[in-house]
């Protein structure tokens, strides 16, 4: 199964509420969102990072409203890492089965561990992000996708 595939069944699994969009491909925050019809803050911004030190070497998806930027040493702290770098294109890949752009807020693969910061639930009742795909966007409810991402919720914004 792809990525989209896996996604779209998890959603349904839970009764999601939730709308998928098929739209251009676009690789900005600020393009999408206007797409979509949403704000750029509602955008569930995923990075593939890869955290070291103190014994620790994992790869974790970074979740956090589209409008912020992440803060490396806040995500490598969230795992008990000492410093964070975003993954390869290859790494991104391999964990995600996405390109850059397209990776869903859910985590399909056991290597990757999932984190959240607590802004993406905070702002509003709707989140958007791609669906594994970058001309896919999935419009969900914030409280389904708290609810069933069993993530780790973690402050990693600057």
């Amino acid at each position: 199964m792809t990525t989209h595939e896996k996604l779209i069944a998890l959603l349904n699994q839970h009764q999601a509420r939730y709308r998928l969009m098929n739209h251009e491909a676009t690789g900005k925050c600020e393009a999408v969102a206007a797409v979509r019809g949403t704000e750029v803050g509602q955008g569930a911004k995923a990075l593939v990072c890869h955290v070291k030190g103190n014994g620790i070497k994992q790869h974790v998806l970074a979740v956090l409203p589209a409008d912020q930027q992440a803060d490396l040493a806040k995500v490598a702290d969230a795992v008990g890492g000492r410093r964070a770098s975003l993954a390869s294109p290859a790494e991104v890949d391999s964990l995600t089965g996405c390109v850059f752009g397209a990776i869903p807020p859910f985590s399909f693969h056991p290597a990757l561990k999932l984190v959240v910061d607590p802004l993406l639930f905070e702002r509003y009742s709707e989140i958007a992000f791609n669906a594994g795909l970058l001309d896919y966007s999935v419009i969900m409810n914030t409280e389904d996708y708290r609810t069933f991402s069993n993530a780790n919720v973690v402050k990693i914004i600057q």
